[in-house]
């Protein structure tokens, strides 16, 4: 098994910046990528980006590329999201996902096999 926790979420203005990190335990052997989903009240849970432990290599939806940035510390088994120019619909729970080994990099939910419970980001004035 592997758990993920999550922190780093708050409230914040428009255009400012927040950092999530979420550090894995366990098996983390075992997982290949992770990514930050999001989910905003009576929405479903939608993509935010992804990285692979190995090469780093990263995905990222369009409403948040060339705002925020992934990163991974493999000696710390923790991956972070700096979210830069945040706007009033970033808002949501974030939560961090990890994938088993030998998947790809993916964008939907079925494609990560662990998860966390979640940190609340609100941007709001």
């Amino acid at each position: 098994q592997v758990q993920l926790v999550e922190s780093g979420g708050g409230l914040v203005q428009p255009g400012g910046s927040l950092r999530l990190s979420c550090v894995a335990s366990g098996r983390t052997f075992s997982t290949s990528l992770m990514a930050w989903f999001r989910q905003a009240p009576g929405q479903e849970r939608e993509f935010v980006s992804a990285i692979t432990w190995r090469f780093g290599v990263t995905s990222y939806s369009d409403s948040v590329k060339g705002r925020f940035t992934i990163s991974r510390d493999n000696a710390k088994n923790t991956v972070a999201l700096q979210m830069n120019s945040l706007k009033p619909e970033d808002t949501g729970v974030y939560y961090c996902a990890a994938a088993s080994a030998g998947r790809v990099l993916g964008s939907k939910r079925d494609d990560y096999d662990y998860w966390g419970q979640g940190t609340q980001v609100t941007v709001s004035s």
